[in-house]
């Protein structure tokens, strides 16, 4: 189930030793623009998209789907500063997700991006909510890919941002002095993912992160609650999620809507037979979902 995945990362942390994703796999792309809390490679020419990977997660989660966008898109690639290898910056102090959403605001602007499609994955669902919120003007329109405005319904019945900040706490002090290790790894992977190639692509990538980012962004993202902001962001939103057994489309359906009721412009896509990285269990109904997004 979404953001399930968060609280394995935090409870069963670990992972064997992987390599580090600077750039992702077969892409052609631009010179790498360095900012305080992420980074930002380009590739290809066209209407821009920027992709937005999740927790612990590099831009090459999106290798799948990138170089045919690239065919007839301007996409630019973020990866956030200590995910994956990748030097934390200034990442090694509380407001990741503000200072994430602040970078894109002046990149969007630097670039004179306009109009763009923003598509985020869980951690970066959750930064495109909150991007679209501040700053209505940087997107025309955003997908969100398995992630909620607010985690709590998901933890406990009736949870707030101030029910889970304690809970949120130990978890984040306890991921970064935590050791890791393969057994461990595999563990959080398998409640992340459902094929065993995704699984392990998931594990080297937790392995590669730096622990005091994920962390630190773990905890802002529980404690972060936009659902007294959805009725006001107006941009179209189109919402990409998993069914399986764990979480059958009876069960999936309804909640998936209500935790964004309040949304205005809302659509709805659901993906059978996947876990949360949606992108890397079902490549090929993950890739028709987003073609039919920007064909909007």
């Amino acid at each position: 189930m979404l953001k399930q995945a968060l609280f394995a990362t935090a409870l069963v942390l670990g992972a064997a030793a992987g390599p580090a994703f600077a750039r992702s796999a077969g892409q052609e792309a631009s010179a790498t623009t360095q900012m305080d809390h992420i980074s930002v490679q380009a590739m290809g020419s066209g209407d821009p998209v920027i992709l937005i990977p999740g927790l612990s997660s590099p831009r090459g989660v999106w290798d799948g789907v990138a170089p045919h966008l690239a065919s007839g898109h301007r996409v630019y690639l973020v990866q956030v500063n200590g995910f994956a290898g990748d030097d934390p910056r200034g990442n090694l102090q509380p407001g990741i997700l503000d200072g994430i959403v602040a970078d894109l605001d002046r990149y969007i602007a630097d670039k004179k991006i306009e109009h763009a499609a923003i598509v985020g994955h869980s951690m970066g669902g959750l930064v495109t909510l909150m991007l679209a919120k501040a700053h209505p003007g940087d997107a025309g329109r955003v997908m969100i890919v398995d992630a909620l405005p607010f985690v709590g319904p998901i933890i406990m019945p009736g949870a707030t941002v101030e029910t889970l900040k304690p809970m949120a706490a130990q978890m984040r002090d306890q991921m970064k002095v935590q050791t890791a290790d393969a057994a461990s790894a595999k563990q959080v992977a398998a409640t992340m993912a459902v094929t065993p190639q995704a699984q392990a692509k998931v594990a080297g990538w937790m392995a590669a992160s730096d622990q005091r980012v994920s962390a630190q962004a773990m905890y802002e993202d529980v404690t972060t609650d936009l659902r007294p902001d959805m009725a006001k962001v107006t941009t179209p939103i189109t919402l990409v999620y998993p069914t399986s057994d764990r979480m059958p489309a009876e069960r999936a359906d309804p909640f998936y809507r209500a935790q964004y009721a309040d949304a205005p412009h809302v659509t709805y896509v659901p993906v059978a037979d996947s876990g949360h990285f949606i992108m890397l269990d079902r490549p090929q109904a993950f890739a028709k979902a987003l073609d039919a997004f920007l064909a909007e």
